[in-house]
């Protein structure tokens, strides 16, 4: 009887392990074979900072964008002004007659406003304009050192004709062909001044003549 009760419960704790090993294996067999999406690792988005164009820096106002023939004008209106200034001060000294020594004055005031607006216009433009005199205006400022009386004064009075004839035509050609605005602006405002300077200057060098009017919107 007891070997019996013994064999019973033998066959008993058998199938009690056979039963619990079972579940174990098939876990882990469930384990092993889960889809990989129930597990996937934690990927790092990896943020990339879009493509940026090169900036392009913004354009200096009116730097680099003259024509050659607008600041040629520009150069050659600021030597023809800074040697109307130092002539002008020259006959103011030197000059023998009293509306010689007048108009000199009137040299000296016009075209240093003329100077100063065109070098205030230059600065924006991103232009450099001489600051003396070239050779060929050097040369003409020794000889007329060199004069005094009526000499000077026809001597300086014969250039001013001259070189105002020289001035009057680069300023008209700018205010009809010039491109930059600005530019072209300030040869128009600048030209019945200058064309006024002229009419005077020959009255003075040829005294005989009769005098022409002044210019229309002009200060005689």
């Amino acid at each position: 009887m007891l070997n019996k009760i013994l064999s019973t419960g033998l066959v008993a704790i058998s199938l009690s392990l056979a039963t619990a090993c079972a579940p174990t294996t098939q876990q882990d067999q469930n384990t092993s074979q889960a889809p990989s999406g129930t597990a996937q690792p934690v990927q790092t988005t990896e943020t990339t900072s879009p493509t940026t164009s090169p900036t392009t820096s913004p354009a200096t106002t009116g730097q680099n964008n003259l024509s050659s023939a607008d600041r040629t004008f520009m150069t050659q209106a600021a030597q023809g002004g800074l040697a109307e200034v130092q002539l002008g001060q020259l006959a103011s000294q030197r000059g023998a007659n009293n509306t010689v020594k007048q108009y000199a004055q009137r040299m000296v005031q016009d075209h240093t406003q003329a100077n100063s607006q065109l070098q205030q216009l230059a600065q924006q433009k991103g232009v450099t304009l001489p600051k003396s005199l070239n050779n060929e205006n050097q040369q003409v400022k020794q000889q007329l050192t060199k004069l005094s009386g009526r000499s000077f004064d026809r001597q300086y009075m014969s250039h001013m004709v001259q070189d105002h004839e020289k001035t009057v035509a680069l300023f008209q050609q700018e205010a009809q062909e010039g491109q930059d605005a600005e530019v072209k602006a300030f040869a128009t405002q600048t030209l019945p001044i200058l064309q006024d300077h002229l009419q005077q200057a020959q009255s003075l060098a040829n005294p005989g003549s009769s005098t022409s009017t002044p210019t229309p919107g002009t200060t005689p």
